[in-house]
């Protein structure tokens, strides 16, 4: 009789691939823009969670003549491992002379 081997723990489906830092990231950016109709720009950190990829993306609120005046914002979003959006929120926003989120929401 031949040992079936150490249980298999990975409660995925077999056909399922597992979400990269990368991938996660361009979810993140699809999602907003699809929501909230701002121009995602760059992912500024992405950091895995035990059922998720936390994403951090800075997007164009509001563009402006001259463009050192566009309205920025930074977004949080949680990507599950399956690639599906569990939520997100406007952590600040900033304008694009400044150095970044002073204001927290």
């Amino acid at each position: 009789m031949s040992d079936p081997g150490p249980a298999d723990t990975d409660d995925r489906p077999p056909d399922t691939e597992e979400l990269t830092a990368a991938s996660a990231a361009a979810s993140a950016a699809r999602y907003l823009a699809e929501l909230t109709t701002a121009r995602p720009l760059a992912a500024t950190s992405v950091e895995p969670s035990e059922e998720s990829w936390i994403v951090e993306v800075e997007v164009l609120e509001d563009r402006r003549i001259p463009s050192s005046a566009d309205r920025l914002a930074l977004y949080r979003v949680d990507v599950a491992l399956d690639g599906t959006l569990q939520a997100y929120r406007r952590i600040g926003r900033y304008g694009r002379d400044s150095s970044g989120p002073t204001c927290r929401l």
